[in-house]
């Protein structure tokens, strides 16, 4: 009896840990198909169907701004059933909080709605050469130091940490490399006071420099503060702004995005391209024309979502092409689609298909995931290789997103961002 009693109580158990497991997940999977923030175009219709349980309020100022269902609303708190398919049309730019409850009665999340300008941008495809300067000297890490002694040293131990900026030492402002090598070396062996930017924060250490066998002094910390690499040009606007990569230009040996005093893009060309195979990415591999006859942009922004600028003024009239409006994220669908790239000497449009599509800012540059179906294509690369991150995403004659990442052991799948967000951190002051 006692076994059949405690039988009944671990099925009990099981049953509300499998339970529980369910609405968690089912939790988790109706919060990533809801966006934590909606764009949408002013004075446009904009339909939403989400088929999810939910209601939610959406509280104006003014009542004549926002229509739901093609009918103004009488009241500032305007009632949305997520449940049904519904409209959303607003006259003016702006921005609104949605409160989302399930079931109507279960505070759930909020949903932040922009009213933003219809635009239309360029797609490139062109492959450009990038080259940032870091906003101070980056620190990659720290390390050992053979003193003259023979003994060994870690002065920067436990004080400067990967992804530390150097700004100053003994408040001589520091810019790069070559400055900070020339203050530590006339330093004779003194404490130096070095200033760093951690996170947003600004720090001072003591460091005292080790004198090496060499008769040079160090403090033990590997540097950099420049880099270039080949990538692929997205969009251009008519003001000359452009946008690029679709993710950010990190440091290859800490993988932080990198915080760049200046930048610049020059014309590149595509030499050669090593094909993507399981577990190992391809590359275009080119030659960055760096020289002023060949810069064609300034690099204003580093951003999670891609590098944006601006681009000579005569940039878009030699490279005049077709701009197209942009398709926000309610509007990509699975299914068919293209992508502008340049790896054969020439820009060309090949086929991809949009597989899966993720609604939520879990990853904001990972919003699509694509594969490449372009039989052309495939043989060339085969798939997404590095140097092809930023290549224009269309579909359904919308610039909708840029290529950002590949799958490492699938080539011919990647990743893809949306085009509202690269618009967003363009836009952003």
């Amino acid at each position: 009896m006692r076994r059949k009693t405690m039988y009944r109580k671990v099925l009990m158990l099981l049953f509300f840990i499998n339970l529980i497991v369910i609405l968690v997940f089912s939790y988790m999977q109706m919060s990533r198909s809801i966006p934590d923030n909606i764009r949408i175009m002013v004075g446009e219709n904009q339909d939403f169907n989400f088929n999810l349980p939910i209601e939610a309020d959406l509280t104006v100022d003014d009542v004549d701004v926002i229509s739901v269902n093609n009918k103004n609303v009488s009241s500032n708190q305007i009632k949305l059933n997520f449940n049904k398919p519904f409209t959303i049309k607003a006259s003016e730019l702006g921005s609104y909080t949605i409160n989302l409850k399930l079931f109507g009665l279960i505070n759930f999340k909020q949903i932040e709605l922009g009213i933003i300008d219809s635009m239309e941008l360029m797609p490139s495809g062109s492959p450009i050469g990038i080259y940032v300067e870091t906003d101070g000297v980056m620190v990659l890490g720290t390390g050992v130091i053979s003193g003259v002694d023979g003994l060994n040293y870690e002065p920067a131990l436990n004080k400067l940490k990967t992804g530390d900026y150097i700004t100053a030492v003994n408040n001589i402002t520091i810019t790069n490399k070559k400055e900070l090598i020339a203050v530590i070396q006339d330093c004779n062996g003194k404490d130096l006071l070095i200033d760093i930017r951690r996170d947003g924060l600004k720090l001072q250490y003591k460091i005292a420099p080790v004198k090496t066998a060499n008769d040079e002094y160090k403090i033990g910390a590997w540097i950099r503060d420049n880099t270039q690499g080949i990538g692929t040009m997205t969009f251009t606007t008519k003001e000359g702004e452009f946008g690029a990569l679709g993710h950010g230009i990190t440091d290859i040996d800490t993988s932080l995005i990198m915080q760049i005093e200046q930048g610049y893009l020059y014309s590149a060309d595509i030499m050669t391209i090593i094909k993507g195979k399981k577990g190992v990415p391809g590359e275009l591999i080119g030659v960055i024309n760096q020289n002023d006859n060949n810069q064609i942009g300034s690099i204003l922004k580093n951003t999670g979502q891609g590098i944006f600028g601006i681009v000579n003024e005569n940039y878009n009239k030699e490279n005049e092409g077709v701009y197209l409006p942009i398709g926000l994220k309610q509007d990509v669908k699975l299914g068919p689609a293209t992508i502008l790239s340049c790896v054969d000497d020439e820009i060309k449009e090949y086929g991809i298909n949009i597989d899966k599509i993720d609604m939520s800012n879990s990853g904001t540059n990972k919003g699509m995931v694509i594969s490449i179906t372009d039989e052309e294509l495939l043989k060339l690369t085969g798939g997404i290789v590095q140097g092809m991150s930023g290549s224009p995403i269309i579909q359904d004659n919308r610039l909708i997103g840029a290529v950002t990442h590949v799958f490492i052991q699938d080539s011919t799948k990647g990743y893809g961002t949306f085009i509202e967000n690269m618009i967003y951190n363009m836009q952003e002051e």
